[in-house]
Protein backbone atom coordinates (compact mmCIF):
# COMPACT_ATOMS: atom_id res chain seq x y z
CA UNK A 1 0.00 0.00 0.00
CA UNK A 2 2.55 2.49 0.90
CA UNK A 3 5.19 3.39 -1.66
CA UNK A 4 9.01 3.71 -0.71
CA UNK A 5 8.69 7.51 -0.75
CA UNK A 6 5.40 7.05 2.25
CA UNK A 7 5.47 9.55 4.79
CA UNK A 8 6.78 7.78 8.50
CA UNK A 9 6.79 8.83 11.82
CA UNK A 10 10.20 9.00 11.77
CA UNK A 11 10.52 10.66 8.84
CA UNK A 12 8.09 13.39 10.10
CA UNK A 13 6.32 13.81 13.87
CA UNK A 14 4.15 16.74 14.62
CA UNK A 15 5.77 16.25 18.08
CA UNK A 16 9.23 17.62 17.02
CA UNK A 17 8.40 20.42 15.22
CA UNK A 18 9.75 22.83 14.34
CA UNK A 19 13.22 20.97 12.70
CA UNK A 20 14.67 21.28 9.34
CA UNK A 21 12.72 18.57 7.54
CA UNK A 22 9.27 20.31 8.80
CA UNK A 23 10.15 23.99 7.36
CA UNK A 24 7.16 23.76 5.06
CA UNK A 25 5.04 23.02 7.74
CA UNK A 26 5.90 24.95 10.96
CA UNK A 27 7.32 28.47 9.28
CA UNK A 28 8.09 28.09 5.62
CA UNK A 29 11.14 29.93 3.65
CA UNK A 30 11.75 32.83 2.68
CA UNK A 31 10.18 32.95 -1.22
CA UNK A 32 12.37 33.53 -4.45
CA UNK A 33 10.66 36.44 -6.89
CA UNK A 34 7.46 35.42 -8.83
CA UNK A 35 9.44 36.23 -12.07
CA UNK A 36 12.59 34.03 -10.76
CA UNK A 37 10.31 31.12 -9.32
CA UNK A 38 8.49 30.87 -13.01
CA UNK A 39 11.37 30.83 -15.08
CA UNK A 40 12.66 27.75 -13.36
CA UNK A 41 9.98 25.68 -13.44
CA UNK A 42 8.39 23.67 -16.67
CA UNK A 43 5.43 24.56 -18.35
CA UNK A 44 3.36 21.77 -17.54
CA UNK A 45 4.10 22.66 -13.91
CA UNK A 46 2.83 26.09 -15.00
CA UNK A 47 -0.68 24.70 -16.43
CA UNK A 48 -0.80 22.10 -13.63
CA UNK A 49 -0.18 25.20 -10.92
CA UNK A 50 -2.47 27.46 -12.79
CA UNK A 51 -5.49 24.45 -12.77
CA UNK A 52 -5.34 24.13 -8.97
CA UNK A 53 -5.04 27.79 -8.37
CA UNK A 54 -8.31 27.85 -10.24
CA UNK A 55 -9.48 25.36 -8.16
CA UNK A 56 -9.20 27.36 -5.34
CA UNK A 57 -10.57 30.43 -6.96
CA UNK A 58 -14.16 27.98 -7.81
CA UNK A 59 -14.60 26.54 -4.03
CA UNK A 60 -14.22 30.22 -3.28
CA UNK A 61 -16.69 31.36 -5.52
CA UNK A 62 -19.11 28.44 -4.78
CA UNK A 63 -18.94 29.09 -1.29
CA UNK A 64 -17.52 26.05 -0.33
CA UNK A 65 -14.15 27.08 1.24
CA UNK A 66 -13.70 27.21 5.11
CA UNK A 67 -11.74 30.35 5.88
CA UNK A 68 -7.59 29.13 5.39
CA UNK A 69 -8.73 25.63 7.07
CA UNK A 70 -9.24 23.07 4.06
CA UNK A 71 -6.92 22.21 1.39
CA UNK A 72 -6.50 21.00 -2.52
CA UNK A 73 -3.36 19.42 -3.43
CA UNK A 74 -2.19 18.24 -6.90
CA UNK A 75 0.53 15.40 -7.63
CA UNK A 76 2.85 16.65 -10.25
CA UNK A 77 4.20 14.41 -12.82
CA UNK A 78 7.69 12.39 -12.02
CA UNK A 79 9.04 9.73 -9.61
CA UNK A 80 9.63 12.23 -7.04
CA UNK A 81 6.06 12.10 -5.81
CA UNK A 82 6.13 15.86 -5.15
CA UNK A 83 2.89 18.05 -4.98
CA UNK A 84 1.54 21.22 -4.38
CA UNK A 85 -0.33 22.30 -1.71
CA UNK A 86 -2.23 25.60 -0.43
CA UNK A 87 0.29 28.49 1.35
CA UNK A 88 -1.61 28.73 5.21
CA UNK A 89 -2.99 31.68 5.82
CA UNK A 90 -4.07 32.54 2.28
CA UNK A 91 -7.91 32.33 1.47
CA UNK A 92 -8.89 30.85 -0.92
CA UNK A 93 -10.04 33.61 -3.37
CA UNK A 94 -6.41 35.19 -2.67
CA UNK A 95 -4.47 32.21 -3.90
CA UNK A 96 -2.39 32.15 -7.52
CA UNK A 97 -0.57 29.68 -9.22
CA UNK A 98 2.87 30.96 -8.09
CA UNK A 99 1.46 30.70 -4.62
CA UNK A 100 1.05 27.55 -4.34
CA UNK A 101 3.75 25.51 -2.34
CA UNK A 102 5.38 22.31 -3.93
CA UNK A 103 6.72 20.12 -1.40
CA UNK A 104 7.24 15.84 -0.96
CA UNK A 105 6.01 13.09 0.70
CA UNK A 106 7.90 13.73 3.98
CA UNK A 107 6.53 17.77 3.98
CA UNK A 108 10.10 18.86 2.97
CA UNK A 109 9.80 22.62 0.66
CA UNK A 110 10.96 21.81 -2.88
CA UNK A 111 10.92 25.24 -4.14
CA UNK A 112 11.25 28.27 -1.66
CA UNK A 113 7.86 29.43 -0.20
CA UNK A 114 7.45 32.31 2.06
CA UNK A 115 4.24 30.18 3.72
CA UNK A 116 4.02 26.71 5.30
CA UNK A 117 1.34 24.38 5.09
CA UNK A 118 -1.26 23.42 7.25
CA UNK A 119 -0.19 20.23 9.15
CA UNK A 120 -3.76 18.42 8.59
CA UNK A 121 -3.93 18.91 5.17
CA UNK A 122 -0.05 17.72 4.75
CA UNK A 123 -1.33 14.77 6.99
CA UNK A 124 -4.59 13.86 4.47
CA UNK A 125 -2.96 14.96 1.32
CA UNK A 126 0.23 13.28 1.40
CA UNK A 127 -1.25 9.60 2.80
CA UNK A 128 -3.56 9.89 -0.23
CA UNK A 129 -0.93 11.03 -2.86
CA UNK A 130 1.07 8.21 -1.86
CA UNK A 131 -1.09 5.50 -1.77
CA UNK A 132 -3.28 5.89 -4.75
CA UNK A 133 -1.65 6.48 -8.30
CA UNK A 134 -5.06 7.94 -9.88
CA UNK A 135 -5.86 10.65 -7.18
CA UNK A 136 -3.55 13.21 -8.72
CA UNK A 137 -5.75 15.98 -7.25
CA UNK A 138 -7.09 15.44 -3.75
CA UNK A 139 -9.94 17.71 -2.15
CA UNK A 140 -11.45 18.75 1.38
CA UNK A 141 -13.69 20.47 2.59
CA UNK A 142 -16.00 21.61 5.68
CA UNK A 143 -19.53 22.54 4.58
CA UNK A 144 -22.47 23.09 6.47
CA UNK A 145 -24.42 20.38 3.78
CA UNK A 146 -21.42 18.36 3.86
CA UNK A 147 -20.55 18.67 7.71
CA UNK A 148 -24.15 17.54 8.20
CA UNK A 149 -24.52 14.47 6.23
CA UNK A 150 -20.92 13.43 7.89
CA UNK A 151 -23.04 13.01 11.04
CA UNK A 152 -25.85 11.17 10.03
CA UNK A 153 -25.85 7.26 10.61
CA UNK A 154 -27.32 6.93 7.46
CA UNK A 155 -24.53 9.11 5.31
CA UNK A 156 -25.26 10.02 1.86
CA UNK A 157 -28.22 8.61 0.09
CA UNK A 158 -29.87 7.94 -3.46
CA UNK A 159 -32.15 10.81 -2.80
CA UNK A 160 -31.72 12.37 -6.28
CA UNK A 161 -29.79 12.15 -9.89
CA UNK A 162 -26.36 13.98 -8.10
CA UNK A 163 -26.46 11.32 -5.22
CA UNK A 164 -26.64 8.40 -8.01
CA UNK A 165 -23.07 10.05 -9.54
CA UNK A 166 -21.64 8.29 -6.00
CA UNK A 167 -23.72 5.50 -5.53
CA UNK A 168 -21.33 2.66 -4.19
CA UNK A 169 -18.00 4.93 -4.75
CA UNK A 170 -18.47 6.60 -1.48
CA UNK A 171 -16.11 5.95 1.34
CA UNK A 172 -16.85 6.35 5.39
CA UNK A 173 -13.86 7.19 7.99
CA UNK A 174 -14.69 7.33 11.32
CA UNK A 175 -13.81 10.60 12.81
CA UNK A 176 -10.38 10.42 15.09
CA UNK A 177 -9.76 14.18 16.37
CA UNK A 178 -8.20 16.62 13.98
CA UNK A 179 -5.61 14.67 11.32
CA UNK A 180 -2.56 15.32 12.96
CA UNK A 181 -1.27 12.35 13.70
CA UNK A 182 0.33 10.34 11.34
CA UNK A 183 -0.78 6.95 12.54
CA UNK A 184 -4.09 7.84 10.77
CA UNK A 185 -2.71 7.77 7.65
CA UNK A 186 -2.78 4.30 7.30
CA UNK A 187 -6.61 3.59 8.29
CA UNK A 188 -8.13 6.88 5.93
CA UNK A 189 -6.45 5.68 3.23
CA UNK A 190 -7.54 1.78 4.33
CA UNK A 191 -11.30 3.28 4.30
CA UNK A 192 -10.48 5.08 1.01
CA UNK A 193 -9.44 1.50 -0.65
CA UNK A 194 -10.21 2.36 -4.41
CA UNK A 195 -13.21 4.77 -4.03
CA UNK A 196 -13.15 7.90 -6.00
CA UNK A 197 -14.73 9.86 -2.81
CA UNK A 198 -15.12 9.99 1.07
CA UNK A 199 -17.25 11.54 4.12
CA UNK A 200 -14.99 11.86 6.84
CA UNK A 201 -17.40 11.44 9.69
CA UNK A 202 -18.18 14.55 12.14
CA UNK A 203 -15.82 16.42 9.79
CA UNK A 204 -16.21 17.06 5.98
CA UNK A 205 -15.85 15.85 2.44
CA UNK A 206 -13.23 14.58 0.80
CA UNK A 207 -13.07 13.95 -3.38
CA UNK A 208 -10.27 12.55 -5.46
CA UNK A 209 -9.48 12.99 -9.13
CA UNK A 210 -7.64 11.90 -11.99
CA UNK A 211 -7.11 15.70 -12.89
CA UNK A 212 -8.17 18.59 -11.22
CA UNK A 213 -11.39 19.01 -13.00
CA UNK A 214 -12.20 15.99 -12.02
CA UNK A 215 -12.10 16.24 -8.29
CA UNK A 216 -13.41 19.58 -8.23
CA UNK A 217 -16.64 18.49 -10.78
CA UNK A 218 -17.19 15.29 -7.79
CA UNK A 219 -16.96 17.75 -4.72
CA UNK A 220 -19.13 20.36 -6.38
CA UNK A 221 -22.06 17.40 -6.91
CA UNK A 222 -21.38 15.59 -3.69
CA UNK A 223 -21.96 19.09 -2.02
CA UNK A 224 -25.11 19.23 -3.84
CA UNK A 225 -26.35 16.21 -3.20
CA UNK A 226 -25.95 16.33 0.46
CA UNK A 227 -27.46 20.16 0.84
CA UNK A 228 -30.79 18.35 -1.52
CA UNK A 229 -30.72 15.43 0.55
CA UNK A 230 -31.04 18.01 3.79
CA UNK A 231 -33.76 19.84 2.32
CA UNK A 232 -35.57 16.67 1.64
CA UNK A 233 -34.81 14.86 4.76
CA UNK A 234 -36.35 17.92 6.56
CA UNK A 235 -39.53 18.44 4.76
CA UNK A 236 -41.07 14.97 4.47
CA UNK A 237 -40.54 10.96 3.86
CA UNK A 238 -37.96 10.46 1.65
CA UNK A 239 -38.84 8.25 -2.09
CA UNK A 240 -35.48 6.77 -2.74
CA UNK A 241 -34.78 4.68 -6.20
CA UNK A 242 -34.54 1.20 -6.53
CA UNK A 243 -31.32 -0.42 -6.33
CA UNK A 244 -31.22 -1.70 -10.22
CA UNK A 245 -32.06 2.17 -10.93
CA UNK A 246 -28.94 3.99 -8.86
CA UNK A 247 -26.64 1.34 -10.34
CA UNK A 248 -27.71 2.01 -14.34
CA UNK A 249 -27.32 5.95 -13.05
CA UNK A 250 -24.08 5.71 -11.55
CA UNK A 251 -22.90 3.69 -14.69
CA UNK A 252 -24.97 6.56 -17.31
CA UNK A 253 -22.58 9.29 -15.04
CA UNK A 254 -19.33 7.31 -15.25
CA UNK A 255 -19.01 5.25 -17.93
CA UNK A 256 -20.95 6.73 -20.26
CA UNK A 257 -19.37 5.28 -23.08
CA UNK A 258 -19.59 1.61 -22.14
CA UNK A 259 -22.37 -0.87 -23.52
CA UNK A 260 -24.77 1.40 -25.40
CA UNK A 261 -27.75 0.16 -26.45
CA UNK A 262 -30.06 1.26 -28.96
CA UNK A 263 -31.91 4.34 -27.69
CA UNK A 264 -29.48 5.03 -25.28
CA UNK A 265 -27.29 8.50 -25.76
CA UNK A 266 -24.04 9.32 -24.07
CA UNK A 267 -22.18 12.51 -22.92
CA UNK A 268 -18.86 11.52 -22.78
CA UNK A 269 -17.46 15.19 -22.86
CA UNK A 270 -19.48 16.20 -19.93
CA UNK A 271 -16.50 17.07 -17.69
CA UNK A 272 -14.26 19.01 -19.64
CA UNK A 273 -17.08 20.80 -21.39
CA UNK A 274 -17.92 22.14 -17.70
CA UNK A 275 -14.70 22.88 -16.56
CA UNK A 276 -13.70 25.11 -19.81
CA UNK A 277 -17.29 26.94 -18.57
CA UNK A 278 -15.94 27.28 -15.34
CA UNK A 279 -12.68 28.57 -16.55
CA UNK A 280 -13.81 31.13 -18.93
CA UNK A 281 -16.60 32.61 -15.81
CA UNK A 282 -13.16 32.75 -13.80
CA UNK A 283 -11.42 34.76 -16.20
CA UNK A 284 -14.70 37.51 -15.96
CA UNK A 285 -14.46 37.53 -12.20
CA UNK A 286 -11.20 36.60 -10.80
CA UNK A 287 -8.53 36.49 -13.81
CA UNK A 288 -5.71 37.45 -11.38
CA UNK A 289 -5.85 33.24 -10.22
CA UNK A 290 -3.25 32.66 -13.54
CA UNK A 291 -0.14 35.03 -11.50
Amino acid sequence: MWSSGSITAKSWNSASMPGPANDVVCRGRKAAPNANRRTTMTATEQTLRQQLAACYRLIAHFRMSDLIFTHISLRLPGPEHHFLINPYGLLFDEITASSLVKIDLQGRPVAPSEYPVNPAGFVIHSAIHAAREDAQCVLHTHTRAGCAVAALECGLLPVNQMSMEFHGKVAYHAYEGIALDLDEQQRLVADLGDKPVMILRNHGLLTTGRSVAEAFLRMYYLEKACDIQLAAQSAGQLVLPSEAVCAHTERQFNEPMRGLKPGELSDPDALQLAWAALLRMLERVAPGYRD
